[in-house]
Order: structure tokens, then sequence, then C-alpha cells
């Protein structure tokens, strides 16, 4: 079977900061190696990069049962705050000894939880969201742009009567919706026309069968899924989760023989290899890739989020999502499905929905991996490792691929590069200075777009 390409917009990125409209800061594949401090002081907090602060707030959240009250990643200290209430005080000595910076809150992770289903019993109404935010250690309960009237004063009402010490309600300008519209990535045909989404990772079904995780919404609006607006199918859902606990589904190849790579096309030929999943960390830096805005990047800030959704097919419904990721990453219609995944490799999250553009920015939620591997049995990791053509010399910086100024779906333009690099200079080294490719990371939503090396599968 022969794999078709499908067009990826290439994401401006640049070493050491941020650039205009892409806004994503290159990835460094080592730029958070784990440091320990260098102090023999055993209460002193130590320095970790993100997914070791995962791993130990995992483990800290076992060891300390109830007295544990969540637990937050300082990026700019790289140092793992975990949140403790009155209890066991050699567990939380032993805690401080693993590294952990202790803060003692009031509210308990119960007591948060109780809150929560407090929400949903009394105020579960369509445009709301809520989360547990442990750097307040509150309830952060949202409402968007259509939340008015009497649906804003049952949720209005609902956080007053938990109390201002345990829940804050704010509003977002945006609408909260599934991102299913759009994109250029992988293609369906339902009823209403063409469903639009994003591929999320490609992974290893219990059967050995090769296959790939993208949104619970995109899996139940169609069962037959290709590479192309008009081409032939090349996938099919094999399990699909959309409302209820997540946003995931399992689409497998049609071709058992394909070899899917387990890497994600960031653009400018360059490609992040996935090795395993993780645990997202509230506070943490991630990634998102999306067929329609490309290359973006924010922070985790809130876990086990619910997001009450507009039906889309009751005008007078809501579809609740629960145990989702709220992140300040933003997203757009097409992004649906797409990776969110850490600089070293790890596999975090599958775009859901939520707020706002990647103009205005605003919430974006998204499903945790690790639990929709759990669900379908699948593991992280398949076929061909090296991830196709991605960085050969023919793709990378190419001088009609890069900076070329008539790409459908973007308005590259040559020579505005910052730091005056050329596009795709060193585009197979993630690590080399310069801006890597070139354009702004947008799609024009017409399932057009430049070939940058990107591909279904990642191996032809």
């Amino acid at each position: 079977m022969s794999h078709k390409r499908i067009p990826k917009r290439k994401a401006a990125i640049a070493v050491g900061g941020v650039v205009a409209l892409g806004a994503a800061a290159i990835l460094l594949p080592n730029a958070n190696a784990s440091q320990d401090g260098g102090s023999t002081n055993a209460a002193t907090p130590r320095t970790f990069k993100a997914s070791d602060a995962s791993d130990l707030a995992s483990q800290l959240s076992g060891m300390l049962g109830d007295t544990f009250a969540g637990s937050y990643y300082e990026s700019g200290s790289k140092q793992l705050v975990v949140n403790v209430v009155d209890g066991d005080d050699t567990a939380v000595a032993q805690a401080k000894k693993a590294g952990a910076k202790i803060r003692e809150v009031s509210n308990s992770l119960a007591t948060l939880k109780a809150g929560a289903q407090t929400l949903k019993s009394d105020a579960t109404v369509p445009g709301s969201a809520w989360a547990i935010d442990p750097k307040t250690n509150k309830i952060v309960v949202t409402a968007d742009s259509t939340v008015t009237g009497s649906d804003w004063n049952q949720l209005e009402s609902t956080v007053d009567g938990l109390g201002a010490d345990k829940a804050t309600l704010k509003k977002s300008a945006g609408t909260f919706k599934t991102f299913v519209s759009g994109g250029d990535a992988i293609f369906a045909q339902a009823e209403g026309g063409t469903v639009r989404c994003s591929l999320g990772f490609n992974v290893t079904a219990s059967d050995g069968a090769p296959a790939f995780l993208t949104a619970g919404h995109c899996g139940v609006a169609a069962e037959q899924w290709t590479d192309s607006e008009t081409g032939e199918p090349v996938a099919t859902v094999d399990q699909a989760t959309f409302p209820g606990e997540g946003d995931f589904s399992l689409v497998k190849y049609d071709d058992a023989t394909t070899q899917a790579a387990s890497d994600v096309n960031v653009g400018g030929g360059q490609t992040v290899q996935i090795t395993q999943a993780a645990e997202a960390t509230v506070g943490a830096q991630v990634f998102r890739m999306g067929s329609t805005t490309g290359l973006n990047d924010g922070t985790v800030t809130g876990l086990d989020a619910t997001v009450n959704f507009q039906s889309e097919t009751d005008p007078s419904g809501v579809d609740t999502v629960t145990g989702l990721i709220q992140t300040d990453v933003c997203a757009e219609p097409g992004d649906s499905g797409g990776p969110l995944f850490t600089q070293d490799g790890g596999a975090v999250g599958l775009t859901s929905g939520g707020s706002g553009d990647c103009t205005q920015g605003g919430e974006t939620f998204f499903q945790p991996v690790t639990t929709a591997l759990a669900a379908t049995g699948a593991t992280i990791g398949a076929g061909d490792q090296a991830g196709g053509e991605a960085g050969a010399g023919d793709e990378a910086g190419a001088g009609d691929e890069a900076g070329a100024g008539d790409q459908a779906g973007g308005d590259q333009q040559g020579g505005d590069q910052a730091g005056g690099e050329e596009a795709g200079g060193g585009a197979a080294d993630p690590s080399t200075p310069g801006e890597i490719g070139a354009g702004d990371g947008t799609g024009d939503g017409t399932g057009t777009g430049m070939d940058d090396g990107s591909s279904l599968t990642g191996s032809h």
C-alpha cells in the first residue's frame, strides 16, 4: 500500500524564545536536563526536569496519602511543589528528603473533589468547565461567553455556595467547542460533509496491529479515515469514547503491514521522537502540533478537568467530558486529536477542545494519553522509529520548500526569518541556532498546504 503524504504547515520556531504568530520555542532535546541542586542538605528542594518531577509527584501522592493535596511544577526554578494538609509528619519529611518543595495548604484533595461533584450535580450548564488548581488550592470554574442569564446565575450561586476559599469563577471571552472542523490532516466523510481532524500519536494496538490515537469526537463522527480529502480510506475506527470519561479514539490502519513511525512532525523537516507516554504536571511546559495552527507551546494549568460542551446533535443538550488536562496552549478547528507532548519525547495528550484561537488565546483541553492507552490496551512506540523522510536533505531547507512565498495555506516570506537565518537552515538538527522552517504555523482551513515531508505514517 502506498502512503500519501498529508500536508502540514511549517511552524516558525526560533532558538531560546518565541516568534510572532507561531509563539513556540525551539525544541532542544537536552534543554531541561535534570540537575540535583548541588546541596547535601536533604531538606533543600532539588531541581528536576518536568518529566522527572511528574514521576516524583506520582510517587509522593501514594506515599503521602490523604496528606497529599496536589502538586505543580515551577518551570523557572525547576522545582516540584507539593501541597500538604495536616497529616503524617514522617511522610512529609520523606517528601522533603526526596527533593520536593513542601507547601502547607488548607484544602485537601478530598474537599476539592467533593466541591467538583457539587458543581457536577448542581451546575452542569453548557459552556462551563472546572478543574482543581494546585497553585491556588481551589477549584477554578470557567464560564464561556455563552453562559448568561439563568445559567450564569446557577453557576455563580453554586460557586458562591462552595465558598471563596474553595472555588473561584472566571469568564472566558471565547466559546468552548470541540475542534473538529477545518484542518487538513486526516479526513472522513460523515453526514453533513467532510470531517477533518489531526492525527495524534501512532501506536500499536493490543493485537499487534498498527494504529493511531485521535480525538474521540472525531471517532464518533465517522468510522473510516483517509490521508487526503478525496482519497480512499486507509484506517478504520476500532474504539471511540465521547462524551463521558474521556475524548479519544483508537483507529487501526487497514493495511496490517503499515510501518507507523512513533514521532511528531513539527515542520521544517524536524521530527520529535515519541518514546513513552507521560503524565501531565501543572506548571510544566508542553507543545501542541495541529494541522491548522502548526506548533504552539504553553503550560499545563489544571488536571482532571470537566468540560461541558454544547451538544452538536442536541441544541438543548450538553456533552460533558471528564478527566481532561487544562492548558493555556492555543488551538483552532482542525487541531482536534493532535498531539500534546514534551520536548524530550513524552506523549501527554490529544487535543479535545476549548475556547479562543491562536490570535486571542484561550483555554484548551486535552485527553490524557495515559488513560487512552489504558482504556484501549494500545502502546506507544511502533514501526519505523526513524520517522521516514523527515529531516532528509531533500526535504529540510530545500529552496523550493522553505521561505517560498507561494505555498498554499500560509503567508511565508523569504528573508524575514528571525536572526537573519535562511529558511530551513539547520533544519535537520533541532539544536542548531537560527530559525527553523518558514511561515507562521497557520493554515487556511482549505485542506491544502505545502509538502514538508510529513506523512500519515511517517514512513514510505
